[in-house]
């Protein structure tokens, strides 16, 4: 085997049992760069290897490198004199009495770093990662804002199994090894990493837990180590199970009467109460929502079945909503995933890459919303005899400030920026040339996905932009209700759109003669005719759909294509649109890219383009349908307002804007009063 010499001062030669009082500042870099020096191994490629110059004094130059080797397998030497073995001890002093310092082969260097563990610094999660990572893994993790090691392991959590797929150049090999590492560490760092970091993925899809999940209270759960937080388990509704003496079979708040649902539990009692909302999707969401929040609640932290709870207890749930336990709080996940929450971060709330902790709070509204909905469904479920009474009925609602503007109108884009947003969304829908063959073939085809994304999202905001809907009724809005009007005309043809808005409200409203063209060269990319004869049922269809499929489970279940029997092509089976999320998610995407990459913005336009959404856009259409006097009950109706009065907070926007504009003017002659 290859061995190594020390090139330091000889060491003196210490006696069985004698005290050693050596720093224990090495780490696990350190005992590898020594492993790989002892290999002779040069000192220059070890420093640029191992460590980094910045960080890492000893390492700027191969002297010091060696120096700094030299000298830590000295105090190795002495420290496995003082507590190895017996035999290791004779063989180092033989060796140092024959050579004046040790020689070490590979086995003999691997008994001493095992004898001279002491020698270890042990990890904190203060550590910078570059102290304990070789320097070009360090700053791939730097650039993803992750300094220390407590940040890194808080990192994995929250992103889970996928944790390493936006960091460049750390594949699932280097991911599994940096978290092997970190669960050694663990009980050092005082932090614990998620079972599933390093589980299998099928397809880009995280591992997901079984199919069905038991609950129990916090109190039954067994603590572990004092550092290491009690974890809970949790799962949404259609996966919750919870112990029998939980269920409510035998509540206390049970009614006697003849129950008019089949439902032996609470369990059963939620599913037939969310039963009645199966046609009202949006509805169906958010009350599921509420419902497996506070169901999970009383089980988790209350240690109670939904039909024990009394008064007092829904005055706690109240207090909770103020600020939610950590534990009920992460990142949003799939509900199958295993890492699922019940309260999802916001961007707004999610706290800074690192932090361990993580809290939500819901909004005085939000908060007042969560108990309506419980007083309503415990209502149904005392008219329908499941239950005795109704405890939330002698809980006050959570106080609410009653806002002057419920609306957040001002992110509305000016006409100016709504003008250059048009025609920027107009040059890049342009086409990006035809296939080409050869290794040009690869960035011609991304050029013609990335039009094919841009024509989407064009008839997207157009759809909401000109018409003033909703992200969820341009999501929802069908070919087969988009047709010309009876009240056009030949010279100024006129379409009408039919859809089914906020409240179940049916309403009909215009489509501008840009928005039908956009929506045209988006169906020719989906290969469908928007003009096909309506017989034929080529009309049929969502307006907005995708061209291009994530290859995800969820998405191929949505997009499943099959097999026409005629033509023998691949044709959708049965076409699906966007979702409302989807669609949100798309459009953000692409108005960053725009505020980046746009040329001809202020500063100030790039701001009002950066703090718009898709919702934006409908406001947008009202400001300044209301600036170009068109009637302010004509935009009531076209933008489903089941009020005037929320439509004339345009009015009052638009005097705002005229207000500013002329003070703008004023300033420029001093703003002073004439004498």
């Amino acid at each position: 085997m290859a061995e190594r010499r020390s090139s330091s001062s000889k060491a003196a030669p210490l006696n069985a049992g004698e005290a050693v009082d050596i720093p224990r500042a090495f780490t696990s870099k350190d005992f590898t760069a020594l492993r790989a020096y002892v290999q002779r191994i040069q000192p220059a490629i070890i420093a640029r290897t191992y460590y980094d110059p910045d960080e890492d004094p000893h390492a700027a130059t191969p002297g010091a490198m060696e120096r700094y080797l030299t000298g830590m397998l000295d105090t190795l030497v002495q420290l496995a004199l003082a507590h190895g073995s017996t035999a290791l001890a004779e063989h180092l002093r033989a060796s140092i009495k024959q050579h004046g310092q040790p020689k070490l082969t590979a086995v003999t260097f691997r008994m001493v770093t095992e004898a001279a563990q002491l020698a270890a610094a042990a990890p904190h999660p203060d550590h910078a990662i570059g102290a304990w990572l070789r320097p070009r893994l360090a700053r791939r993790l730097k650039g993803e804002g992750i300094v220390t090691l407590g940040e890194l392991v808080a990192f994995c959590n929250r992103r889970g199994p996928s944790w390493w797929r936006s960091i460049p150049r750390i594949g699932r090999g280097r991911a599994r090894a940096i978290v092997s590492w970190l669960r050694k560490q663990q009980a050092k760092l005082r932090l614990t990493v998620e079972i599933d970091i390093d589980s299998d993925e099928r397809d880009g899809v995280p591992l997901v837990a079984d199919e069905v999940v038991e609950v129990v209270p916090e109190s039954y759960i067994e603590g572990g180590a004092s550092w290491e937080k009690k974890r809970l388990t949790l799962a949404p509704l259609e996966r919750l199970a919870v112990p029998s003496a939980l269920s409510g079979a035998a509540g206390e708040n049970r009614s006697t009467a003849f129950c008019y649902i089949q439902a032996n539990h609470d369990h059963d009692a939620v599913r037939a109460y969310l039963n009645r909302f199966r046609d009202q999707p949006k509805t169906l969401r958010a009350y599921t929502k509420e419902l497996e929040r506070f169901l999970l609640w009383a089980v988790v932290l209350r240690g109670k079945a939904l039909s024990d709870l009394r008064v007092d207890d829904c005055e706690a749930y109240k207090d909770f909503l103020k600020s939610p336990d950590p534990r009920f709080v992460g990142e949003r996940f799939a509900r199958h995933s295993p890492r699922w929450r019940p309260f999802a971060l916001s961007h707004s709330t999610a706290p800074a890459e690192g932090h361990a902790s993580q809290s939500a709070t819901l909004s005085p509204e939000s908060q007042r919303y969560t108990v309506r909905v419980l007083r309503t469904a415990f209502t149904w479920w005392v008219d329908v005899r499941y239950l005795a009474g109704n405890p939330w009925r002698a809980v006050n609602d959570p106080m609410v400030v009653k806002r002057e503007r419920p609306m957040k109108i001002e992110r509305a884009l000016p006409a100016g920026l709504w003008r250059k947003l048009r025609d920027e969304l107009d040059v890049r829908s342009a086409d990006q040339g035809g296939a080409t063959a050869g290794a040009q073939w690869h960035m011609d085809t991304n050029r013609r996905q990335n039009g094919v994304q841009w024509r989407a999202v064009r008839a997207a905001i157009l759809l909401m932009g000109d018409s003033g809907l909703r992200r969820e009724e341009a999501a929802r809005a069908r070919r087969e209700d988009l047709r010309p009007s009876s009240f056009g005309t030949p010279e100024r043809p006129v379409w009408e759109l039919t859809i089914v808005g906020k409240g179940q409200r049916e309403r009909t409203v215009p489509v501008s003669a840009a928005t039908l063209a956009a929506l045209r060269v988006h169906w020719r990319d989906r290969a469908q005719d928007f003009d096909g004869a309506a017989e034929e049922d080529k009309q049929s269809g969502p307006l907005l759909s995708p061209v291009v499929i994530p290859w995800t489970d969820a998405s191929r279940r949505r997009h499943r294509a099959g097999q026409s029997a005629e033509s023998g092509k691949g044709q959708p089976a049965k076409e699906a649109g966007y979702t409302a999320d989807g669609l949100n998610r798309l459009i953000s995407r692409m108005v960053t890219e725009l505020v980046e990459t746009m040329d001809g913005l202020s500063l100030d336009e790039r701001v009002r383009l950066g703090q718009s959404n898709a919702h934006a856009f409908r406001h947008t259409f009202g400001t300044q349908s209301v600036a170009d006097d068109v009637p302010v009950d004509v935009v009531q109706k076209v933008l489903g307002h089941a009020s005037l009065q929320t439509t004339t907070l345009y009015v009052r926007a638009e005097q705002k804007r005229i207000f500013e504009e002329v003070a703008q003017y004023y300033t420029g002659f001093g703003g002073k009063a004439p004498k």
